[in-house]
């Protein structure tokens, strides 16, 4: 197994996480959170439901209200920033969900041009696509295996194959860093190991830090170069995969609320 962790480090980070603190009125649902993504790695994000971990992806793209601490992300101010600014950065992170969020009546290739209008206001999508865009998009198409499919409805795709588009429209926006909300929720566990391995291909060959929030142990294990644990709001793990195993996650599962961070 490869281990880039090391050589990574010799880089600075894209995203800078410090003293993170977020609370909705009276209700902390993060407390003290540090992370630090690097060139290159796949980071596994875990936690029950409740945990915090979607408010931490949120709180990335300016999306959750940041009560203390700092958030950088590539080379962003997230606490700070006007709207105009806001959206730029968000245009500098791809974004994969566990529900795909592609516009179901359009082609495949058209959901992935899309992305190369990520950021830049309302999409129209008469016409508006240059042959260069076209290429690109139907490379990536190719890149994560689907290129045959560009032309079929994106209804008309498995869920494996609906993630993979997701994954080729994030690539179009030549993200700087890609937040992968629990991608892989909604696959059987076959095609998930092929989705995660896709994702980490990704950040391995394009230098692309990829945060990836996962529930299965397993897949965290064997998909991701380091791990981060959190636990009603507060960081409870971190450190490199190779040196966690399932009992050192156990304690982030014990207690499992029922509360759910995801309706804010």
């Amino acid at each position: 197994m490869r281990t880039p962790t090391a050589e990574v480090r010799q880089a600075l980070p894209l995203v800078t996480v410090r003293g993170l603190k977020v609370a909705y009125d009276a209700t902390t649902v993060l407390d003290g959170v540090d992370l630090d993504l690097f060139p290159g790695e796949m980071v596994a994000l875990l936690g029950a439901s409740g945990s915090g971990k979607s408010t931490l992806m949120r709180s990335l793209t300016g999306f959750a209200p940041v009560s203390a601490g700092s958030v950088r992300v590539a080379g962003h101010d997230v606490t700070n920033l006007a709207r105009g600014e806001l959206r730029t950065l968000r245009s500098e992170v791809g974004q994969v969900f566990q529900q795909f969020n592609l516009i179901p009546r359009l082609s495949v290739l058209t959901n992935v041009l899309t992305g190369a209008l990520h950021g830049a206001g309302p999409i129209n999508l008469a016409g508006g696509f240059s042959s260069a865009h076209r290429r690109r998009a139907l490379e990536l198409l190719d890149r994560v295996g689907i290129a045959h499919k560009a032309s079929a409805p994106a209804r008309s795709l498995s869920g494996g194959q609906q993630q993979r588009v997701a994954i080729a429209r994030a690539l179009m926006q030549r993200p700087a860093v890609i937040l992968a909300d629990e991608p892989v929720a909604s696959l059987d566990p076959k095609l998930a190991d092929s989705v995660l391995g896709l994702l980490r291909e990704i950040a391995t060959q394009d230098g692309i830090p990829v945060l990836v929030s996962l529930h299965v142990l397993p897949l965290a294990l064997a998909h991701s170069d380091r791990i981060v644990g959190l636990r009603h709001g507060e960081m409870l793990v971190s450190g490199v995969t190779s040196q966690l195993d399932a009992a050192a996650l156990e304690p982030l599962y014990d207690d499992e609320e029922h509360r759910d961070d995801d309706h804010h």
